[in-house]
């Protein structure tokens, strides 16, 4: 049995901020005797990490979903545990305190597997802290028989050479199905006595082919710096590593009991995945292209799900994601049946951001009918329409404009545009159109609806090529360039008093994005880096507030010392066809040939907006492309409409 650390942990609370992160004991959360295996059989035991703050990593989805179904198991404990502030970092070495889960305040060190989830590569400092906090080695070839499996998944394990000499195995892919797998597992080798050790074990889970075990691959590099291969180093491991797909969502309703945080978090609302995967094709979009392919919920299913997670947590917010909301083949009788439902109550219903070209105003009616009527996001990426012929985002400025119209028109004051700065072959006259496009937004409005307080927010992001899109390839914009645009496109703006106090900005700084770049495209070599940026005190490297380029860039300088690569060769450089990446031998079922085809596509889309390159249609509604992902994965797209309405329910 493992102690509470609570009893040490109590007393120091009131000395930092925000206690209450720490303490556990949500609505919804578990916690279960260490040995809680039926007797005879062996106690498998997680310790989920988000890499971010309290307030950040309750929120996530994925951490959730993967609680619930593990804890489901009987003979499965599984616990949470977050990046905790400098102050109680501080506490924690003063009273040698290790990490702990906040739900038994377990030290993580006693767990069997430290499963950590990375939606961005930023939270790589904050890993390497817990791991220190933890006691546990931070490199894994230095573990012993007694220290967990540091695994890694998320969107950014798709690409987990940089952590490569930290973690000791990363999946790709869905969760849920996979972490009871890697438990079987597990739980087998538990019970036979642990026969071989570590190594044993890690060897059993490279086996299953969906497991990535760095140590089990060696890679060398050629003169020039660049990879020339990466191969096995041990007889039956897979030169390939392929993801994990979940068919049937409707089999996996989860999460059915939401965490209710006790200190307020990024997100109050209970969230339900509507459908996973996106074929709108978008280059720049690595989540778009490692999830396929589309598989919806049917509209029972996502009916029930609602109403067991307003039952089961008491959030008055229900957000229905994936990522392109509007997209599911019937959210018009979604909306309507669950605003029928939901009519009268204190319920509210909200889609995150819209492409244009699938919203309308019934949608909108709907989503809104228990008048809570916030503003409406959409995302045109490219402020030009050239630019958006490169990225494949398929909308005009008239389809935009007439969008806007039907929102302000309705009653709507408010719009949110985002696009994103630096993209392949971007100019600034490119960057100029959004502040053109933005003036234009604020006319429509104060034309149809005869008021002057609309207002339009343009959100801005730094663009950053990502594994497995066609923009793998493209070279990085330097932030000197990126910084200079948005100076001009700010002034463009500001100079006009017409329409400059009803346009807002939000923007970031271009160096956050080449960090971002660096670690979302390294390799191995990239790992002194991060653990010099650690070492100089990086933590929350997501925060604006702690980040530190000037940091990084002087890791950077000393982890590559003598590797004859730098930062921007990293970044800023382009990449050629025939070079080996350091993600290639990790399978998302994406063809490479058409990857890079699709790249040529988008440069002839640069070069010649008006010619036949660069439109790749979404194959939901076309024939295949051979994209590769259904017949390398076995899968298939799974789309309705199924003809299926919901009841409203009697409220109570």
């Amino acid at each position: 049995m493992t102690a509470s650390l609570f009893p040490r942990l109590e007393p120091r609370l009131s000395s930092v901020s925000k206690p209450i992160q720490y303490v556990g004991g949500e609505l919804n959360s578990t916690v279960k005797d260490w040995d809680c295996a039926p007797e005879g059989e062996e106690t498998v035991r997680w310790s989920l990490m988000y890499p971010d703050a309290y307030e950040v990593g309750l929120p996530n989805q994925g951490v959730q979903i993967l609680y619930e179904v593990l804890n489901e198991r009987d003979w499965i404990l599984a616990e949470r545990t977050y990046a905790v502030w400098p102050d109680m970092e501080a506490v924690m070495r003063e009273e040698q305190i290790p990490q702990f889960t906040v739900d038994g305040h377990r030290a993580v060190r006693d767990f069997d597997v430290l499963g950590i989830s990375f939606a961005t590569e930023l939270g790589y400092t904050n890993m390497l802290n817990a791991l220190d906090l933890a006691g546990i080695a931070l490199h894994a070839v230095d573990r012993g028989e007694d220290e967990p499996i540091v695994l890694g998944g998320g969107h950014a394990a798709f690409n987990p050479e940089p952590v490569a000499d930290f973690i000791d195995a990363a999946v790709l892919g869905d969760g849920e199905q996979a972490v009871l797998l890697i438990s079987d597992v597990i739980r087998e080798w538990k019970g036979e006595g642990r026969p071989g050790g570590r190594e044993e074990l890690l060897r059993r889970l490279a086996m299953l082919g969906s497991v990535y075990v760095p140590r089990f691959y060696d890679v060398t590099y050629g003169e020039d710096g660049a990879i020339e291969a990466v191969v096995p180093n041990r007889p039956g491991i897979p030169y390939r590593v392929t993801k994990h797909t979940l068919m049937d969502l409707d089999a996996w309703p989860y999460p059915a009991k939401p965490l209710v945080p006790l200190a307020e978090t990024v997100h109050e609302r209970f969230s339900v995945e509507i459908f996973r995967g996106c074929t709108r094709g978008c280059r720049f979009c690595q989540a778009g292209m490692i999830t396929r392919p589309v598989r919806e919920r049917s509209i029972s299913t996502i009916g029930a799900m609602v109403e067991n997670g307003i039952r089961a947590s008491g959030f008055e917010e229900v957000g229905l994601l994936s990522l392109s909301s509007a997209d599911h083949t019937e959210i018009g009788e979604m909306a309507t049946d669950l605003a029928d439902r939901y009519e009268g109550t204190n319920v509210s219903l909200s889609l995150p951001s819209t492409r244009v070209d699938a919203f309308n105003i019934t949608l909108a009616n709907e989503f809104s009918r228990n008048g809570r009527r916030s503003g409406l996001t959409f995302a045109p990426e490219g402020g030009s329409e050239r630019m958006r012929k490169v990225i494949n985002k398929m909308v005009s400025v008239d389809d935009l404009i007439d969008t806007v119209a039907t929102a302000y028109s309705h009653g709507w004051r408010q719009v949110k545009l985002y696009f994103m700065c630096g993209l392949p072959t971007e100019t600034d006259e490119d960057v100029l159109e959004i502040a053109e496009l933005a003036k234009r937004v604020i006319a429509t409005g104060r034309e149809v609806s005869g008021r002057n307080d609309i207002r339009c927010t343009v959100s801005i992001g730094g663009f950053v090529p990502k594994p497995h899109t066609p923009f793998q390839w493209a070279q990085q914009l330097d932030h000197e360039t990126t910084d200079e645009r948005l100076r001009k496109l700010r002034e463009d703006v500001r100079a006009d008093k017409k329409y400059a106090r009803a346009i807002g900005f939000r923007y970031h700084d271009g160096r956050p994005g080449i960090v971002e770049g660096l670690l979302s495209r390294g390799d191995r070599r990239v790992g002194a880096v991060i653990e010099e940026s650690w070492r100089a005190g990086g933590r929350f490297d997501g925060w604006s507030e702690h980040f530190s380029y000037d940091r990084w860039v002087a890791a950077a300088e000393v982890g590559l010392a003598g590797t004859g690569v730098d930062l921007d060769w990293y970044t800023v450089r382009g990449r050629e066809q025939d070079e080996v990446l350091p993600w290639d031998h990790l399978d998302s079922g994406l063809d490479k040939d058409w990857l890079w085809s699709d790249w040529e596509d988008a440069l002839a889309a640069g070069d010649d907006p008006d010619g036949p390159a660069g439109e790749v249609e979404d194959c939901r509604w076309t024939p295949c492309y051979d994209c590769g992902v259904c017949p390398e994965m076995g899968t298939d797209i799974q789309i309705g409409p199924t003809g299926q309405r919901l009841l409203p329910l009697a409220v109570v």
